[in-house]
């Protein structure tokens, strides 16, 4: 099996548009996801796995086809999620996926647990996109820090500042506007 997989690898890279299509088919689901877990959207997560592949596509030529293909095209696919983050707007719809994704607040007034809630999402949303993704993956996504690390192309250490950096921020943000977290 390693050396059929080895094969459809050393074919990739040499530029076979069917080997290409296997490794796409193979891989599109977890590409997807990873994506979905960052970027939080969906429509966006569909349209970022194509760009992800066409940029996999692109750079087949600098793909070593001894190393494992996953975490280079997550890699790959997290340099785009970051793209489409810093070119978006920061102020975000809250849907009912990022609410649930959220600390439950006392059911006794929906109406401030809702607030709260949107002014959360908000300032996750103006969070720089690096420490946004690094706060994703292991705060709500709960993923450990070295498979972060590996995706980010970063030390777990580094991880770990971005999360304690963006967790501060975001501390800051929901201060100002009347929350203590």
């Amino acid at each position: 099996m390693a050396n059929g997989a080895s094969n459809v690898l050393d074919r990739f890279r040499a530029g076979d548009l069917g080997a290409f299509e296997a490794l796409f088919h193979e891989y599109q689901r977890p590409v997807y996801a990873w994506i979905l877990r960052i970027v939080r959207n969906p429509a966006a997560a569909e349209d970022l796995t194509v760009e992800t592949f066409w940029r996999i596509y692109r750079s087949r030529g600098r793909f070593e086809p001894h190393l494992a293909f996953a975490p280079w095209a997550r890699r790959i696919a997290t340099r785009v999620a970051l793209d489409w983050l810093r070119t978006r707007r920061p102020e975000v719809e809250l849907t009912p996926e990022m609410a649930c994704t959220l600390p439950s607040v006392s059911a006794r007034d929906p109406g401030i647990a809702a607030e709260i809630r949107e002014k959360t999402v908000l300032a996750f949303a103006r969070l720089p996109p690096n420490l946004r993704a690094a706060a994703t993956l292991s705060v709500v996504e709960e993923l450990p820090h070295k498979e972060i690390a590996a995706a980010l192309g970063i030390s777990v250490g580094a991880v770990k500042l971005r999360v304690f950096r963006a967790l501060r921020l975001l501390r800051t943000e929901l201060e100002k506007q009347g929350i203590t977290p």
